[in-house]
Protein backbone atom coordinates (compact mmCIF):
# COMPACT_ATOMS: atom_id res chain seq x y z
CA UNK A 1 0.00 0.00 0.00
CA UNK A 2 1.37 3.41 -1.02
CA UNK A 3 1.15 6.23 1.46
CA UNK A 4 -0.16 9.51 0.07
CA UNK A 5 1.64 12.62 1.25
CA UNK A 6 -0.15 15.90 0.82
CA UNK A 7 2.03 18.86 -0.05
CA UNK A 8 1.10 22.38 1.02
CA UNK A 9 -0.53 24.53 -1.61
CA UNK A 10 1.51 27.63 -2.47
CA UNK A 11 -0.59 30.69 -3.04
CA UNK A 12 0.37 32.79 -6.06
CA UNK A 13 0.23 35.99 -4.03
CA UNK A 14 2.91 34.65 -1.64
CA UNK A 15 5.56 34.43 -4.34
CA UNK A 16 8.66 36.57 -4.06
CA UNK A 17 8.75 39.93 -5.75
CA UNK A 18 10.82 39.99 -8.94
CA UNK A 19 14.46 40.97 -8.51
CA UNK A 20 14.38 43.53 -11.29
CA UNK A 21 11.78 46.21 -11.75
CA UNK A 22 11.98 45.81 -15.51
CA UNK A 23 13.83 43.46 -17.83
CA UNK A 24 16.81 44.71 -19.79
CA UNK A 25 16.25 45.99 -23.29
CA UNK A 26 16.90 43.94 -26.40
CA UNK A 27 19.96 46.10 -27.12
CA UNK A 28 21.32 45.54 -23.60
CA UNK A 29 20.67 41.81 -23.96
CA UNK A 30 22.63 41.70 -27.23
CA UNK A 31 25.53 43.66 -25.73
CA UNK A 32 25.58 41.51 -22.61
CA UNK A 33 25.43 38.30 -24.66
CA UNK A 34 28.50 39.53 -26.56
CA UNK A 35 30.34 39.97 -23.27
CA UNK A 36 29.41 36.49 -22.12
CA UNK A 37 30.37 35.10 -25.52
CA UNK A 38 33.84 36.61 -25.13
CA UNK A 39 34.12 34.87 -21.74
CA UNK A 40 32.58 31.65 -23.07
CA UNK A 41 35.96 30.00 -23.54
CA UNK A 42 37.92 28.67 -20.52
CA UNK A 43 41.19 30.00 -21.96
CA UNK A 44 39.78 33.54 -22.08
CA UNK A 45 38.56 33.31 -18.50
CA UNK A 46 42.03 32.09 -17.51
CA UNK A 47 43.67 34.97 -19.39
CA UNK A 48 41.42 37.52 -17.64
CA UNK A 49 42.33 35.92 -14.31
CA UNK A 50 46.07 36.02 -15.03
CA UNK A 51 45.99 39.65 -16.13
CA UNK A 52 43.80 40.65 -13.16
CA UNK A 53 46.20 38.94 -10.74
CA UNK A 54 49.33 40.42 -12.33
CA UNK A 55 51.11 43.38 -10.79
CA UNK A 56 49.28 46.50 -11.91
CA UNK A 57 46.70 44.27 -13.59
CA UNK A 58 48.92 44.19 -16.67
CA UNK A 59 50.77 41.32 -18.39
CA UNK A 60 52.98 40.86 -21.43
CA UNK A 61 51.75 38.41 -24.04
CA UNK A 62 55.07 36.60 -23.54
CA UNK A 63 53.98 35.82 -19.96
CA UNK A 64 50.61 34.42 -21.02
CA UNK A 65 51.62 31.53 -23.28
CA UNK A 66 53.18 29.23 -20.67
CA UNK A 67 50.27 29.26 -18.14
CA UNK A 68 47.76 28.49 -20.91
CA UNK A 69 49.89 25.86 -22.64
CA UNK A 70 49.02 27.44 -25.99
CA UNK A 71 51.09 28.96 -28.76
CA UNK A 72 51.63 32.71 -28.94
CA UNK A 73 49.38 33.13 -32.03
CA UNK A 74 46.53 31.27 -30.30
CA UNK A 75 46.91 33.33 -27.11
CA UNK A 76 47.00 36.51 -29.22
CA UNK A 77 43.74 35.46 -30.90
CA UNK A 78 42.03 35.05 -27.51
CA UNK A 79 43.47 38.36 -26.30
CA UNK A 80 42.13 40.09 -29.40
CA UNK A 81 38.62 38.83 -28.64
CA UNK A 82 38.88 40.02 -25.02
CA UNK A 83 40.18 43.40 -26.19
CA UNK A 84 37.37 43.83 -28.72
CA UNK A 85 34.84 42.97 -25.99
CA UNK A 86 36.31 45.74 -23.81
CA UNK A 87 37.77 43.60 -21.04
CA UNK A 88 41.41 44.31 -21.88
CA UNK A 89 43.40 47.18 -23.34
CA UNK A 90 46.54 46.69 -25.41
CA UNK A 91 49.78 48.68 -25.39
CA UNK A 92 52.81 47.98 -27.60
CA UNK A 93 56.27 48.35 -26.09
CA UNK A 94 58.91 47.54 -28.65
CA UNK A 95 58.09 44.17 -30.15
CA UNK A 96 55.88 43.04 -27.23
CA UNK A 97 52.23 43.70 -26.52
CA UNK A 98 51.06 44.30 -22.96
CA UNK A 99 47.47 43.72 -21.92
CA UNK A 100 45.78 45.44 -19.00
CA UNK A 101 42.40 44.90 -17.41
CA UNK A 102 40.07 47.76 -18.30
CA UNK A 103 38.91 49.27 -14.99
CA UNK A 104 35.28 48.38 -14.29
CA UNK A 105 34.99 46.06 -17.30
CA UNK A 106 34.02 43.04 -15.21
CA UNK A 107 31.60 45.14 -13.17
CA UNK A 108 29.52 45.79 -16.31
CA UNK A 109 28.26 42.20 -16.30
CA UNK A 110 27.09 42.38 -12.72
CA UNK A 111 25.51 45.79 -13.21
CA UNK A 112 23.44 44.78 -16.22
CA UNK A 113 22.24 41.59 -14.56
CA UNK A 114 21.46 43.28 -11.24
CA UNK A 115 19.37 46.07 -12.74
Amino acid sequence: MTEVIELPVIQQDSCCAPVASAPITLEQAATTAGLFKALGDPTRVLLISIVAAAEGQEACVCDLTEPTGLSQPTVSHHLKILTEAGFLSRTRRGSWAYYALVPGSLDRLATVLAE
